[in-house]
């Protein structure tokens, strides 16, 4: 039963990325299967609870990443360099694009913004504490470690939209050199201390 719907969940993530979340039907993720409609009505009971719960699998391999990232034995700054450079669009994070759909998406349908201001607050949560880490162990200067975890994300899901939607428009090296000045600055440190402090 488990393995089903994960094999349901995968097959409704491929067809949510190529059709988009609007247009992707029960239909869709059945035939990709070669499985009945109604099987994938059973698991899930309606399209929007299909794509909810999409999206939430979707996003498990990447927390369970960044707090595996945010766990490791080395210094808060470390740590949080190392998180925001793997999240920023040039990095190894999945799914900008079905990212970028759902956030659409979540404009209308009231069961995806829910997943996903979820998953947007447990991403935050994890980037400010390691933040607080930071400031008690005297690492750096930051007064609002949660405004700090918003305005990062704010930039790097900006940057990740832009990068997506229109190929070329921001280089890989322009991306880096943005999302170390604004993590310098919101730690209270040069560019270049920061960048000599994780090498």
């Amino acid at each position: 039963m488990a393995e089903r719907r994960e094999e349901l969940l995968r097959a409704a993530v491929e067809q949510i990325e190529v059709r988009g979340v609007a247009a992707v039907r029960i239909a869709d993720v059945a035939s990709a299967l070669g499985v009945s409609n109604a099987l994938v009505l059973y698991h899930f009971s309606t399209k929007e609870k299909l794509v909810a719960a999409a999206f939430t699998y979707a996003a498990e391999d990447d927390l369970a990443h960044l707090r595996k990232l945010l766990g490791r034995r080395t210094t808060a700054l470390r740590r949080l360099r190392a998180a925001v450079r793997w999240y920023a669009p040039t990095g190894q994070a999945k799914g900008w694009r079905l990212w970028i759909e759902g956030w659409a998406a979540a404009l209308r349908e009231p069961a995806l913004r829910e997943v996903t201001r979820d998953l947007d607050k447990q991403w935050k949560a994890a980037i400010t504490e390691v933040i607080a880490e930071g400031v008690a162990a005297g690492e750096f200067h930051c007064p609002d470690p949660a405004g700090t975890a918003l305005r990062l994300t704010a930039l790097l899901d900006g940057l990740a939209v832009q990068m997506t939607a229109y190929a070329g428009a921001v280089s890989r090296a322009r991306t880096h050199e943005w999302v170390d000045e604004a993590l310098a600055r919101e730690l209270g440190l040069e560019r270049e201390a920061l960048v000599a402090a994780v090498r």
